[in-house]
């Protein structure tokens, strides 16, 4: 029995087909593994980020209640400058 030469080639270019199918599919495994591992590292990052902001904000100074005490402090030393005598 012998093979027509027709589908030998078909044959062969379907062979062809299944392993650029193959290759394209593990490409994509990869790219996708590879955007995973991106997307977890910027979570990671994102939260330790927060975490620095959260803690930078709790430790701020209120500047506007320390600007409110200093004018005080001023209007107060003032008024007793004025009435100590000069």
């Amino acid at each position: 029995m012998t093979i027509h030469p027709e589908h030998a080639a078909k044959a062969g270019e379907l062979a062809e087909l299944r392993r650029r199918v193959d290759v394209g599919v593990v490409r994509i495994d990869g790219d996708l593994a590879l955007l995973t591992q991106r997307s977890d590292q910027t979570e990671r990052e994102i939260s330790e980020v927060t975490e620095r902001l959260r803690a930078l904000e709790h430790g701020r100074w209120p500047l506007p209640s320390v600007a409110a005490l200093t004018g005080l402090a001023a209007l107060v030393l003032a008024v007793w400058q004025a009435t100590t005598g000069r």
